[in-house]
């Protein structure tokens, strides 16, 4: 939730852009004005948040960091064409650091966003009130910390009704889970390609066999796919079937303890990949890491940015460097097991500035959902002040057959600052790359070409070898 770079729209008396990924709750809806996020509600949306607001329940969640903080605004005056009800009320929210999605977290990300998912329910029912809905796009991060965002999710308690969010946690959050702990099968491209998620049916399949007796899998995937089947042509009657028998909250509750102590317990335990154990078996000498350490620690001081991006974080080392400095530094990797290695390490340490995220260079998350405007690509949630290019185009070029020039190009476009390393022909990990390769399928990829073509772009402003000789750093700013 931070402002995006988009054309505003008439908001009636003032200004305002819509959020076009807020659109599917009818009685509030997401808006931006002046850098400022802002929630317009209906009457119904502000009976709801009255009955958040008056809770204890709501003072306890923004203090412990679980809940986005969220005043009246008082001084705000919309109409907007976004609610058809009409605005009644409008709420100020603190702004979230980036925006991500869930195909763009590791496993312990979504794992830690379901148990905040599960603890809310939980903890709302006990103060009467319920979510309407359980979808982690509902929960951003402060750093390695998720936090919750829709406090329009939020309404009282209805009677003896079942939990009506349960299918969709099962599948935006557990059956994403339970494919990668218990199959290995990685979740990110299903998310992607699916935004309402995994279907009972589809996971169901995923999980036959032995796997059908794992813990979970019976109750929640093959019984759920079982009735789903059962009642598919019934309309309503399943629910209505539901509300006769009767849902007192307790028990709703216990079915949320089984399963948080069902999400607690799983663990991805990776099978293998490419660079899981890369910085072990780099061809760096510790003499090389200091220095290119170093070269990174002087750039970031002299650039001072508020957002970072390093793309090909690895173990997250320069990320951290950078965060020094930054106010917040997104690192992203191809490799989920590192990218799911390094959220532990910065959970661990109590990280508040490193986001880090499941992203390919050559093949990005791309603008998605309704209209092509629900979800946004990487560059339209917030274009970097400085982007960290390490150890990372000969992969681009090589691997990904991106030319020199393109690669070039797309830094270009993003605005910032740039450290970019090159690793000449004669690089060892540029050798086994091009050995892959037919002879002469990558002439551009050339020391006297890329910095010709990099001069063309950006100004380089310093450069420093490592000492291996066969690498190379450049400081550069983007040419006016």
């Amino acid at each position: 939730m931070r402002p995006p770079s988009t054309e505003p729209v008439d908001g009636g008396a003032q200004e305002a852009t819509l959020e076009s990924g807020s659109f599917r709750d009818p009685a509030n809806r997401v808006f931006y004005r002046d850098g400022r996020v802002l929630r317009g509600l209906d009457e119904h949306g502000l009976s709801d948040w009255d009955a958040l607001s008056s809770s204890p329940l709501f003072d306890a969640l923004v203090a412990e960091r679980k809940l986005v903080g969220t005043r009246v605004a008082d001084d705000v005056d919309l109409v907007l064409d976004g609610l058809h009800r009409g605005v009644v009320a409008v709420l100020e929210h603190e702004v979230v650091p980036f925006v991500s999605y869930p195909y763009e977290w590791p496993f312990g990300m979504l794992k830690d966003a379901a148990l905040l998912q599960l603890e809310l329910v939980r903890r709302a029912l006990d103060a009467g009130l319920m979510l309407k809905d359980s979808t982690p796009y509902n929960v951003q991060w402060s750093g390695t910390s998720p936090v919750f965002i829709d406090v329009g999710s939020f309404e009282r308690l209805a009677g003896d009704e079942p939990w009506a969010g349960y299918r969709q946690f099962c599948m935006l959050f557990l059956y994403p889970l339970l494919i990668q702990a218990y199959g290995d099968i990685p979740f990110q491209p299903w998310l992607r390609g699916a935004l309402e998620g995994i279907t009972p049916a589809e996971c169901n399949s995923v999980l036959s066999g032995r796997r059908r007796l794992r813990r979970g899998v019976l109750t929640n995937v093959a019984l759920h796919s079982r009735l789903e089947r059962r009642y598919a042509n019934s309309g309503g009657e399943v629910k209505r079937e539901l509300q006769s028998a009767g849902f007192k909250k307790e028990i709703i509750a216990a079915n949320i303890r089984k399963l948080e102590r069902l999400v607690g317990r799983l663990e991805w335990r990776p099978s293998g990949s490419a660079w899981s154990s890369y910085e072990p078996t780099t061809s760096y000498t510790e003499d090389d890491a200091g220095r290119k350490e170093r070269f990174v620690e002087e750039v970031v001081a002299s650039e001072r940015p508020r957002l970072v991006w390093d793309l090909g974080c690895n173990e997250g080392r320069h990320a951290r460097i950078a965060a020094a400095t930054a106010e917040v530094v997104v690192a992203v990797d191809a490799d989920a097991a590192v990218v799911d290695r390094l959220y532990r390490a910065l959970r661990d340490e109590g990280n508040v500035n490193v986001l880090p995220l499941v992203g390919n260079v050559v093949d990005p998350s791309p603008a998605l959902g309704w209209r092509g405007l629900e979800r946004r690509p990487l560059h339209e949630r917030g274009s970097p002040d400085l982007t960290l290019a390490l150890a990372l185009i000969h992969h681009v070029v090589i691997s990904g057959n991106v030319p020199v020039v393109e690669f070039l190009d797309w830094l270009r476009s993003l605005g910032g600052s740039l450290v970019i390393e090159f690793p000449t022909p004669d690089d060892p990990m540029v050798r086994r790359l091009l050995a892959r390769k037919r002879p002469h399928d990558h002439p551009d990829y050339q020391t006297e070409w890329f910095e010709q073509c990099l001069g063309e772009r950006f100004d380089v402003v310093g450069s420093a070898s490592l000492a291996s000789g066969s690498r190379r750093l450049y400081q550069a700013r983007p040419r006016a």
